[in-house]
């Protein structure tokens, strides 16, 4: 596959603060991002501009030698990112921000802990910390370079923020995206009680299934829609925080035996419907590689005829509950019982190694939700709006309960509250 970035170094740089800004992960005048070229220059953001604003004309060069192209001054803190690429010839790019649950670990002086969840433990890498120094230092530069000379991708500044590396912008991006959503979902869970971490052989599981490829097929109207549909309910994961770029998996049934679902390492807010993939439950498009959870959801369409989409998602409030003994209630509002059911959680599986066994607990009536331990939720509906109102109505009733601790103990909705909302809708 063609890995070609055919963007100039000045759009990825405005267009990835434009997200970050966009998703409430820096501030105005905070944070900054750079790109190393192959001649040794360095794209950087320029300093004293704002972050919502930015334009491509605003991003300064920075040569070799030391000389400079653009309309602004580079960010003040150019230092550490030139040590930084000095120490790590690896490193081609660097996110540097302060978003909310980044800093309050920095200004804790406690790393976020990433074994709760295997996709933030892998993307994110090892973590490090560097001693405080003032911004702009030739100083904090130094001390940032010696973290990563250890190895770590990703370096917590001491009453500060965060420094992320990556081979390309994008990767540094996920890096930083993942551990921002972990670090919130832990403070999140911590509340909620002790957290859980998984052992070492979940963590450095790679699993991923063995696929079959399926003969070339031109595709019908029918599945040109779906894909469009698909990938529009992915984008809206997106922009409402219940996916991220690296976390979660959606798929949509095209007849008994085929589905689309969403590809493997693939940005889910830049997924186009090229991107998606054709699958069964053992084979796939040739060239292209379905999500991990692909086996899953075939499995789960095999068992249960009338499910049309299946969802795999860990959302920060929902996933808090996965990752403690907390116990999560829909009984809450009617809208949460009815949409979510009783919402069981099990304990840790693994989306491949035990496809069979998730598979075998989800039904449209019995069990349309599955939370499982740090992991996620699993979720089935007839069509794409019904998944997805699932998925936003679990992640409304976590962050609910949640907000309400403060307040005093959870009166759930009483049986007989419970019996009449099932027989007025049918749920007997």
């Amino acid at each position: 596959m063609d890995s070609t970035n055919w963007q100039h170094p000045r759009d990825e740089l405005v267009a990835t603060m434009d997200r970050i800004y966009r998703y409430h992960m820096t501030t105005t005048s905070g944070g900054n991002l750079s790109i190393l070229d192959p001649d040794g220059g360095i794209w950087i953001t320029p300093s004293r501009v704002d972050k919502g604003s930015l334009r491509a004309a605003d991003v300064v060069r920075v040569f070799a030698d030391g000389s400079r192209e653009g309309l602004h001054p580079p960010s003040s803190e150019f230092p550490f990112h030139r040590e930084i690429y000095k120490r790590r010839p690896d490193i081609k790019a660097i996110v540097h921000a302060h978003p909310g649950a980044l800093v309050a670990f920095s200004i804790c002086r406690t790393l976020p802990e990433t074994r709760v969840q295997t996709h933030a433990f892998q993307v994110c890498g090892k973590i490090a910390y560097a001693a405080y120094a003032c911004p702009g230092s030739q100083e904090l530069g130094d001390k940032i370079a010696e973290a990563f000379a250890t190895g770590a991708d990703c370096v917590m500044l001491e009453n500060h923020g965060v420094v992320i590396g990556g081979r390309d912008l994008a990767e540094a991006f996920q890096r930083f995206e993942t551990l921002e959503f972990a670090a919130q979902t832990v403070i999140r869970a911590s509340a909620l009680g002790t957290l859980k971490t998984l052992s070492a052989a979940a963590l450095h599981s790679h699993a991923v299934p063995d696929y079959a490829t399926l003969p070339p097929v031109a595709p019908l109207n029918h599945e040109k829609e779906l894909r469009a549909q698909l990938c529009d309910f992915t984008h809206r994961a997106y922009r409402q925080r219940l996916m991220i770029s690296t976390a979660g998996s959606i798929s949509a049934r095209l007849d008994a035996a085929h589905f689309v679902t969403t590809p493997r390492r693939r940005d889910r807010l830049e997924l186009t419907v090229e991107n998606l993939v054709r699958v069964t439950r053992d084979a796939c498009e040739e060239g292209k590689r379905a999500s991990r959870t692909s086996r899953l959801h075939g499995l789960i369409y095999e068992a249960n005829p009338e499910i049309g989409v299946v969802i795999n998602a860990q959302p920060m409030c929902a996933s808090a509950f996965c990752m403690t003994d907390a116990e999560f209630s829909s009984r809450t509002i009617p809208e949460s019982y009815l949409v979510l059911g009783d919402t069981p959680k099990v304990p840790f599986a693994c989306v491949v190694a035990d496809a069979e066994a998730l598979a075998a607990k989800m039904s449209l009536k019995k069990c349309p939700v599955l939370l499982i331990e740090n992991e996620g939720a699993l979720i089935v509906g007839r069509t794409l709006l019904e998944a997805f109102d699932r998925l936003e109505v679990l992640e409304a009733t976590a962050e609910a309960l949640q907000l309400s601790r403060p307040l005093g103990p959870l009166v759930p909705m009483p049986d007989s509250a419970l019996a009449e909302l099932r027989k007025a809708f049918g749920m007997e």
